[in-house]
């Protein structure tokens, strides 16, 4: 017989809002006649992160994260360029991390997954030379939506309070001077909003410029929504809502997007920075494209051709860098 394959399980007894005891007894029934499973729970005082780093220092062969978007984030920030295999069981409110890599979200289809095994190396990305990315950075609108979304709302209205919270943000947008610097160009606009994804779901609107967030091309997607309005942005969240759901490129003047390796954003006045969810200080803001960063178990999908599109936003000025910049 076969000797059994072990994992590491971090998990976070107070994600979402099924119960945990049930969530990690059906993961044991599931998981345990094939892994034999290193539990390790997540609280006040034991951050994801360090069960994560715990882990990778004992030498761990596969880790598990079960909780939300944050403890998925931080688990899988802890094991970009470790080759460490990561499977995903979300259990949070809006399940973002999981439905940006077609991860299944129901513990018994998740776990199905990690039995499976199949890895697919994707990319990860660092911001300001330090903090790991490995869904999305938001500038501006984004990082407030996030703010307003708080516990309680999150708890009673799951992923629609995000949505919710980005109605509220409609009738107070402002737009903002922004410089966008990349490997090969330097783009001055003026901007409601800039999200740099490495990878997003289609509920992160703000995101879905491109058709499909490509992520394990080494480049980032960033997309400019620069509406004139309220009404436009609303007519705008709903385009990009709509784009993201059908897999098309958005085709509004007021929306742009591009790809690059690597991207340095600087605001007038500055915006503040959301980071994989959490509030993570103001710009400006670098972000480097880590390719094959991260080692994660997942269902098998398919790629899409990438595209840029600039031309429509209102002042507008792009200038080419000369290779040697």
């Amino acid at each position: 017989m076969s000797e059994k394959r072990s994992a590491c399980l971090i998990f976070n007894p107070v994600a979402g809002q099924s119960d945990p005891d049930q969530d990690l007894a059906k993961i044991r029934e599931l998981l345990e006649p094939v892994i034999d499973l290193d539990i390790r729970m997540t609280t006040l005082e034991i951050s994801a992160s360090q069960l994560a780093h715990e882990a990778i220092a004992r030498g761990a062969e596969t880790i598990i994260a079960s909780g939300g978007d944050g403890t998925l984030s931080a688990v899988a920030a802890a094991v970009v360029g470790s080759n460490i295999p990561l499977g995903i069981i979300s259990r949070g409110t809006a399940n973002a991390f999981a439905n940006a890599l077609e991860i299944p979200t129901t513990i018994e289809s998740a776990c199905g997954v990690i039995l499976g095994g199949v890895t697919r190396i994707v990319d990860a990305a660092m911001c300001n030379g330090k903090e790991p990315m490995v869904l999305l950075a938001g500038i501006g609108f984004e990082a407030e939506t996030i703010e307003l979304a708080d516990r309680e709302s999150k708890n009673r209205w799951g992923m629609l309070a995000y949505i919710l919270s980005g109605i509220k943000q409609l009738n107070n947008m402002e737009s903002f001077d922004v410089q966008i610097e990349t490997e090969d160009k330097i783009i001055n606009v003026t901007a409601a909003a800039v999200t740099v994804a490495n990878a997003a779901p289609p509920t992160s609107i703000l995101a879905q410029g491109p058709a499909g967030i490509i992520v394990d091309d080494g480049l980032l997607d960033i997309t400019v929504v620069a509406p004139e309005n309220a009404a436009g942005a609303i007519a705008l969240s709903y385009h990009l809502l709509q784009s993201a759901l059908r897999g098309s490129a958005s085709e509004r003047d007021d929306i742009g997007y591009l790809r690059a390796k690597q991207v340095k954003i600087t605001t007038d006045p500055p915006q503040k920075v959301v980071l994989d969810g959490e509030l993570m200080g103001n710009t400006p803001l670098s972000i480097e494209c880590v390719p094959g960063g991260l080692t994660i178990i997942v269902p098998l999908v398919e790629k899409i051709p990438e595209t840029e599109k600039l031309s429509g936003l209102p002042n507008l000025t792009v200038e080419l860098k000369s290779p040697e910049e």
